[in-house]
This record gives C-alpha cells, sequence and structure tokens, in this order.
C-alpha cells in the first residue's frame, strides 16, 4: 500500500499538480473546465495561493500529486470573508477516504486564515462528493438548473456552503 502525504502545496509540485488536474479535468464529469489550464497559469495559480497565503494542499503519493484541495477568497472586498472551495482525486485513489483528510485539512485552515464562509459548486449527479461536503458540515444553498452542458448533456449545479 503506497503511502500518502498531505501537506501545503509547494512551487516544487505545480508539474504534478497540473498532470493530476488534467486528469480529472478530462473525465469531464466533475470540474469545470474540460482540460487543466496552460501549465504556466496553473503554476501561476499556485504561486497567487501562496504569496496570500490560501490554504491548497495536496496529497502525495511517491511524490506525485494524486488529488488538492484549495480554498480561495472571493474577488470583491464584500466578500473578503467567504472561500471557494476546489478540490479533486485520481480515480485510483477515490473511495478510501483520502479526500475526506484533504477536506478537513483545508478547512481547519481556511478557519485559521479568517474565512467565515466557504462555499463551493458541484453537480447535481455527483453523489458521492455531494455526501462528503455533507459530512463536513456543508448544507444545500440552490440549484442553478441546466447551468453545466457537457458533449450536449445539461447538468444541475448545487451550491453549498458551510460557515466556519
Amino acid at each position: 500500500m503506497t503511502t500518502i502525504e498531505i501537506v501545503p502545496i509547494r512551487e516544487e509540485h505545480a508539474e504534478s499538480f497540473h498532470r493530476a488536474l488534467d486528469t480529472v479535468a478530462r473525465e469531464r464529469r466533475y470540474l469545470s473546465f474540460l482540460e487543466a489550464p496552460p501549465a504556466e497559469l496553473t503554476l501561476a495559480f499556485i504561486r497567487d495561493n501562496i504569496e496570500h497565503g490560501f490554504p491548497q494542499f495536496v496529497a502525495l503519493a511517491g511524490g506525485d500529486v494524486v488529488g488538492w484541495c484549495d480554498v480561495r477568497r472571493k474577488a470583491r472586498p464584500i466578500h473578503a470573508h467567504v472561500g471557494i472551495l476546489g478540490m479533486g482525486l485520481l480515480p485510483a485513489f477515490r473511495g478510501q477516504g483520502l479526500g475526506l483528510k484533504l477536506i478537513r485539512q483545508t478547512l481547519a485552515a481556511a478557519e485559521a486564515f479568517g474565512f467565515h464562509r466557504v462555499e463551493l459548486t458541484v453537480r447535481a449527479e455527483n453523489a458521492n462528493a455531494i455526501a462528503l461536503y455533507r459530512r463536513v458540515g456543508f448544507e444545500l444553498e440552490g440549484c442553478l438548473r441546466g447551468d453545466v452542458c457537457v458533449d450536449g448533456v445539461y447538468s444541475d449545479l448545487l451550491v453549498m456552503a458551510v460557515l466556519l
């Protein structure tokens, strides 16, 4: 069994994080994009998170990123207390409790950072993710009907949030 380590992201993880992000995005089922942004934008995202102290953790197996969870501040000043959560796991690492460890660690860091609220969106058919989010205290706040369209198929997007 491979040992999994959860650590704050560092620049040296950028290439591996980009690969993991791209793998999950190309599944076309979970993320808000269908492929990872260019590598230089992914590195800029990581650097920005590090510079601002935003919580971003990666799960490493053999030095490679196999999962991640991050919380970034909303852009407008009136929402400075609100973070937006993003996360993903490579297929081989799902269903083993890793997502729960990642999200708990990230939410604890988000609270320590000073976020009062963390929100996310999730596709309505992603029952496993919804169950995970509920388990750590997220509540359903709304449904954006037909908000996602992949390959001509429309899906609802659920809005969930937790107050820290």
